[in-house]
């Protein structure tokens, strides 16, 4: 008899230890971190080797969202890729990359995103969520840059969470920062 009352107070500790994590845990993940982004990757091809594209590094990168007060990347050093938020109340997206801010303020191009918003339910606690599909992409550099955009090779359309790379942004040779790809 006293197993049985043993038996029973076990199976109700661990029940209520059981439905007390399933109820807290949260299934959908509504925070900023389930939130699509484009992914970007910096390039660029040897005019000795045309055949191969080359990693590209930047020394230092400031992106700025025009339309708002918003900077995404804020004097970053040494990078070679990039995610970038698309705008949920437009259709189109702008983004300024500078240089060198400081030393060299018109030392920027301009990224320009055409995209489709599609807004869809979650679930009930997240609401709606906006599901982002780029139609189009250019840029536009300014004359006396030095670090400008030379193309842009576009990879997938969808907007996503898993790092998969949208576009691949090819830079103007430069002898430094550089590796092979295979």
């Amino acid at each position: 008899m006293k197993n049985l009352v043993r038996i029973f107070l076990l199976l109700i500790i661990v029940g209520t230890a059981v439905s007390i994590h399933s109820s807290c845990s949260d299934e959908n993940d509504c925070s900023l971190a389930g939130r699509p982004m484009m992914y970007c990757t910096f390039k660029t091809i040897n005019p000795d080797d045309k055949t191969r594209a080359l990693n590209d590094t930047l020394d230092s990168l400031t992106i700025k969202a025009l339309g708002t007060d918003s900077i995404i990347l804020n004097n970053e050093k040494k990078v070679h890729k990039i995610m970038l938020p698309l705008r949920y109340t437009s259709d189109s997206t702008v983004f300024i990359f500078q240089y060198d801010p400081v030393r060299k303020p018109n030392d920027v191009d301009t990224l320009y995103i055409i995209q489709q918003n599609t807004p869809y339910f979650q679930s009930m606690e997240c609401g709606y969520m906006m599901k982002q599909n780029i139609i189009s992409t250019k840029f536009g550099n300014r004359a006396n840059s030095s670090e400008k955009i030379d193309s842009i090779y576009f990879r997938n359309k969808e907007a996503n969470t898993n790092e998969i790379e949208n576009l691949q942004i090819f830079f103007k040779y430069r002898e430094r920062n550089l590796v092979t790809t295979d």
